[in-house]
């Protein structure tokens, strides 16, 4: 089992930026594909971004190609996700989560969750 504790969200303006931090504990962080999550309110939680354990192998929801960069340290045991050019429609509440296979995007697939990060984006 893994613990998963975000942070790093909070309230931005629109066209800011934002780190998200992943911090994780239990079993060997580095063997896990570590995912980003977000649901805003009555919308179902979606796919954000990927990486593999290896860090190598990334993959992003189309729409947010070139504006969120995923990236981890295994030694930090942390994951990160970096949001730029952020609009009010990303406003929601972030999540991580990973699984011990490779690179999914749906959300039944992942085994451990965090708690969650509030974004929030004004106008």
């Amino acid at each position: 089992q893994v613990q998963l504790v975000e942070s790093g969200g909070g309230l931005v303006q629109a066209g800011g930026s934002l780190r998200l931090s992943c911090a994780a504990s239990g079993r060997t962080f580095s063997g896990y594909t570590m995912g980003w999550f977000r649901q805003a309110p009555g919308n179902e939680r979606e796919f954000v971004a990927a990486i593999h354990w290896n860090g190598a192998n990334t993959y992003y929801a189309d729409s947010l190609k070139g504006r969120f960069t995923i990236s981890r340290d295994n030694a930090k045991n942390t994951v990160f996700l970096q949001m730029n050019s952020l609009k009010p429609e990303d406003t929601a509440v972030y999540y991580c989560a990973s699984r011990g296979g490779g690179i999914v995007v749906h959300t039944s697939a992942y085994d451990n969750w965090g708690q969650g990060t509030q974004v929030t984006v004004s106008s």
